[in-house]
């Protein structure tokens, strides 16, 4: 393993637990000025992750994840201030939703399963219904957010079960966890509160986002 390979591999990811773990941590323990620096750190090591994937690798895959890294690095800064800016990092996050359905979507000759598509279907529907009355006048954007996540979850699903392979599986697992992540997200900002969600929310979301840029 050469030293660029050694650095993607190991020593990025490591780095990005690390600091995914001191953004989770004051988190929850409300250390705002550790959280404001840790956070952004985490996303931006995952870009780094993937940025630095070595060739051969499908440029457009390549382009698309890194492109909605970036975007969840911006629904990130915005997230950290959700009572000014929890719009605009929904429109981040959606973007990055939309880059990663481009990202997985199958080629001509790989028709997606609606076999594998279907649960993914059924639980964005449980998940709408169980937030819809709370949720007022953001029921469209929620909605066509939750659209877009489970549509990308679902291609996901459906291009490791095509391809299989150790990268389609990264991305699978990947797509799944940030699924969970934003549905406690969710659950607990229009629905009830959960105790541990700042654990939950921040625990499955970085390692989502370390799994998709593995995956290039």
């Amino acid at each position: 393993m050469n030293a660029l390979a050694t650095i993607r591999t190991m020593i990025l990811p490591v780095c990005a637990l690390v600091a995914a773990v001191l953004a989770t941590w004051s988190e929850a323990k409300r250390r705002i000025r550790v959280h404001y620096a840790a956070k952004p750190l985490a996303t931006g090591l995952i870009i780094a992750v993937a940025a630095l994937a070595p060739v051969p690798v499908p440029a457009v895959y390549k382009t698309l994840v890194l492109a909605g890294l970036v975007c969840s690095l911006l629904g990130d800064v915005a997230l950290m201030f959700p009572e000014k800016w929890f719009t605009a990092g929904l429109i981040a996050f959606l973007a990055a939703q939309a880059l990663y359905i481009l990202a997985f979507r199958p080629g001509p000759q790989h028709p997606v399963s609606i076999g594998i598509f279907l649960p993914f279907i059924f639980y964005g529907l449980l998940m709408f219904f169980i937030l819809a009355p709370g949720l007022g006048p953001m029921k469209l954007p929620v909605f066509v957010y939750i659209a877009a996540i489970t549509t990308m979850a679902g291609l996901a699903a459906s291009r490791f079960v095509d391809l299989g392979g150790t990268k389609p599986l990264l991305a699978f697992a990947g797509a799944v966890l940030f699924l969970v992540s934003d549905s406690v997200l969710a659950y607990d900002r229009f629905g009830r509160k959960i105790g541990v969600a700042r654990i939950l929310v921040l625990g499955t979301y970085f390692p989502a986002q370390l799994l998709i840029a593995l995956s290039v």
